[in-house]
């Protein structure tokens, strides 16, 4: 188990840092799903863009897995890539499947879901 001061990879500022970038997600799925550590709540996850005010992550969900309410500082786009999640936020429960997307204003309270094996882009843009 690593500390919260130990990282499992290099930064996303210290990666993908070209002009242009092509991202393979399935191969990032598959790698994050062959790592030999727990998963958190259910889910891994890795940071592939943190580039300004963007933010791109990648999360791996086991059946069942969550991230509890939480709320980011700016647009949030949550894209079910593959498998069923749930989003709750602004009172209101979002079933998303394959290729599905919930926009988010700035500061709204959220909780994600796993029905199933499932991935989803995350990709937020601060104010």
């Amino acid at each position: 188990m690593t500390t919260s001061d130990e990282r499992l990879r290099p930064h996303p500022a210290n990666r993908l840092t070209g002009p242009a970038e092509a991202l393979d997600l399935p191969a990032y799925s598959r790698n994050l799903r062959s790592e030999p550590h727990e998963a958190r709540d259910g889910h891994r996850q890795v940071g592939l863009i943190h580039r300004g005010p963007l933010r791109l992550v990648l999360f791996a969900f086991d059946a069942g897995g969550r991230l509890p309410e939480h709320k980011a500082p700016g647009q949030v786009v949550i894209q079910c890539l593959r498998g069923n999640i749930t989003v709750d936020a602004a009172g209101s429960r979002h079933a998303l499947g394959d290729r599905m997307m919930v926009v988010l204003e700035p500061n709204v309270p959220h909780a994600v879901e796993a029905q199933e094996e499932s991935e989803m882009l995350l990709t937020v843009c601060l104010e």
